[in-house]
């Protein structure tokens, strides 16, 4: 039985990854902002464990850590979660980027690190979930992009970085997928937003369970997904 700790398991991607690993019996670690927000992920999913602490204040974080039980080993950590902000670089204001980068690039990076000794224990796994945004940047989303941007350059430090420990890091980027996160992107796109256009989360969690599962002795380091048509 695996451990895993999985961010953003509330909605979206996170929630179908958490489903496929709950299914078939591994140990989840949820992460939730508040207390409220963990006693709803442990109702949701019986058995499960959670951590709490608020992604968005990454610098409090090792305080967060610090006054709760954490699991032994962690076969994989998951970076799921993350903000989105539309505006040209004209009209986003410093609290918007110090937001998205607190939440889509710093929290990943200090919770990496705070839980590096466990990974390493299990020779185990982190995974970002990046996105498109992380390989292109396109006009109103310069905020994003630069966070993920930084995320996959955080992935590739990483990497090197702890291939002689046996950790595997992989970044996976989905293109628009069908959750509560793209249906506030297409509100401030102002364009009517059709779920059925884009791909499921299951789509994506099936991308990073396969990169989970891989055999020892291989890692995928980059993987894009799409929607087709």
């Amino acid at each position: 039985m695996a451990t895993h700790v999985i961010t953003g398991a509330g909605s979206g991607i996170g929630t179908a990854v958490a489903e496929r690993l709950a299914a078939r019996g591994d140990e989840l670690w949820l992460w939730a902002r508040d207390a409220g927000r963990a006693g709803e992920l442990r109702d949701r999913f019986p058995g499960a464990r959670t951590l709490v602490g608020d992604l968005a204040e990454p610098a409090r974080l090792s305080w967060a850590l610090g006054h709760q039980s954490l699991p032994d080993r962690v076969d994989s950590l998951l970076h799921i979660a993350g903000v989105v902000d539309l505006g040209t670089v004209g009209d986003l204001t410093p609290k918007v980027w110090q937001a998205t980068l607190a939440a889509n690039l710093v929290a990943p990076a200090e919770l990496t690190r705070l839980l590096l000794p466990q990974v390493r224990a299990a020779r185990g796994h982190v995974l970002f979930v990046n996105s498109g945004a992380g390989l292109r940047a396109n006009a109103q989303w310069g905020a994003y992009a630069a966070s993920k941007h930084g995320l996959k350059a955080l992935a590739d430090a990483l990497r090197a970085e702890e291939a002689g420990h046996g950790v595997r890091v992989t970044t996976v980027y989905p293109g628009r997928t069908a959750t509560p996160m793209q249906a506030k992107v297409h509100q401030q796109e102002g364009k009517e937003y059709d779920p059925d256009r884009w791909m499921t989360p299951e789509s994506v969690a099936t991308t990073i369970l396969t990169a989970l599962d891989l055999p020892r002795g291989a890692e995928i380091t980059d993987l894009s997904v799409r929607p087709t048509g």
